[in-house]
């Protein structure tokens, strides 16, 4: 038994060509994947398009396309790498940084009650990116039912991904870190 939500707007992503989505030139920084979707946000200039909410000097943070919550966010490295051992340590601490100020504005613009705060290493863990390490940002509500859609049995996202990227981005143009 598992309930269907009809959200047609994930349509255009599902039938996209994911590799050549991006239809501008890139460019691509040293060791890039170019199928990986992280390096190509870092590689593009269009940030509202791809759903980057902040760059850094060696992070970007995007909405998930495939969020488990409202809210769900992605924070990387710049740099394509697989392994935490393969970070300097002012990109862990800059990464750390970026999670706790996107935990913030979540705080400020959607209320949450909680947040999972996670990284999968590999792709036994759950990696959909096995190659680019990338933390998620989950924020939670009490009673929500949505982390794991197989306990859940549903996902429903109440607010479009456009949308919440202009209200994160309006509260992040108003707070300096």
């Amino acid at each position: 038994m598992h309930e269907q939500i009809w959200a047609p707007w994930r349509l255009s992503y599902i039938i996209s060509d994911k590799k050549t989505e991006n239809k501008k030139p890139l460019n691509f920084l040293p060791g890039a994947d170019t199928e990986c979707f992280l390096c190509q946000y870092a590689a593009a200039e269009d940030d509202c398009e791809n759903l980057v909410l902040r760059r850094t000097e060696r992070s970007i943070t995007v909405l998930n396309r495939y969020p488990y919550n409202n809210g769900h966010l992605l924070v990387s490295p710049l740099l394509h790498v697989p392994c935490l051992t393969d970070l300097e340590d002012d990109v862990l601490c800059e990464i750390t940084k970026t999670i706790s100020t996107m935990i913030e504005a979540l705080k400020a613009t959607i209320n949450p009650a909680g947040f999972n705060v996670g990284l999968n290493l590999g792709s036994a863990a759950g990696a959909g990116v096995p190659g680019h390490l990338h933390w998620h940002i989950v924020p939670r509500w009490d009673g929500d039912t949505n982390f794991m859609p197989a306990i859940g049995a549903v996902n429903v996202i109440p607010q479009s991904l456009t949308s919440l990227h202009a209200l994160l981005a309006g509260q992040l143009a108003e707070v300096q870190d």
